[in-house]
């Protein structure tokens, strides 16, 4: 089992465990950087949905922000009760971790909950489009959707791309409707 640190906020240099599931590959350091440096640095009042949580590294980013409520989805068991103790050791009321089947749940949420979806699938899945078309109707109209994956994805209609980057293998957008002015 490895470990990699919140960058960020309240918990700044907690540790958080990388348990060794196969696929398992969570946000770097600088990747997660550069998400919260266009984000800004306090999410104060956000909604925030981390869809295929994996180590939380993203979603556990989101609360040391101060986000008003964060969802964490993940469907392996072993992975969700990691979660669940990282929640219980940080006191992180504002997570609440479901052990779920992303994309279901998703498509059974109530419509335009959140400021910010995250999307990290597996890569090796292939789900990104599935995942994007399930998050569109949960993000509040000024809501913003992350996407990272192997390759970069093309905006959904009605949508652009506000920031981008990569990090090696890793291509990771920010989404946001065409009508939506920046953050």
């Amino acid at each position: 089992m490895g470990e990699i640190r919140i960058i960020g906020g309240q918990w700044k240099r907690s540790k958080l465990p990388v348990p060794d599931a196969p696929g398992l590959r969570p946000t770097g350091d600088r990747v997660r950087e550069t998400l919260f440096n266009w984000l800004g640095q306090t999410l104060t009042g956000w909604q925030v949905l981390d869809a295929f949580a994996g180590s939380g590294a993203l979603g556990f980013e989101a609360a040391s922000r101060e986000a008003a409520a964060v969802v964490m989805l993940e469907r392996d068991a072993k992975l969700a009760a990691s979660l669940r103790a990282c929640q219980q050791r940080l006191k992180a009321s504002a997570v609440e971790v479901h052990t779920t089947d992303a994309l279901g749940w998703m498509r059974a949420a109530p419509r335009g909950r959140f400021d910010l979806i995250l999307l990290d699938p597996p890569f090796a899945a292939q789900l990104h489009a599935t995942a994007i078309a399930a998050a569109l109707p949960l993000l509040a109209p000024d809501g913003l959707l992350y996407v990272e994956g192997p390759e970069a994805s093309e905006p959904p209609a009605g949508f652009l791309t506000w920031k981008q980057g990569r990090a090696g293998a890793v291509h990771y957008q920010v989404f946001r409707r065409d009508d939506n002015p920046a953050p």
